[in-house]
């Protein structure tokens, strides 16, 4: 029962997140957000499964500070998007414009 609960929790959380990414497609704040609750999920399934299988739990660190990397990342691409567009719709941001 707790080994079912620990895999369908997660799993429920992760399908939730992936769900507010695919239906949340305005802003790209709300999508940037929407990507660290997945980032988390998947740090909490890895955590779980860690400490079921008994190993080591440094690549759970490695994760998180990759995560973080990631998330500093697409802030300083909102940054830029908002400084160069002055709103952080996709419909204004055109790909193909250098």
């Amino acid at each position: 029962m707790i080994i079912l609960m620990n895999c369908l929790f997660p799993s429920i959380l992760f399908i939730i997140g992936l769900f507010v990414f695919v239906s949340n497609r305005k802003h790209l704040l709300s999508m940037l957000l929407s990507l660290e609750y997945i980032v988390l999920v998947l740090f909490f399934m890895l955590f779980i499964y860690l400490n079921i299988m008994n190993y080591e739990t440094f690549f759970s660190m490695m994760f998180l500070t990759f995560s973080v990397c990631e998330g500093a990342l697409g802030l300083s691409i909102l940054v830029s998007m908002i400084r160069s567009h002055g709103n952080d719709y996709f419909q204004s941001f055109n790909i193909l414009m250098c």
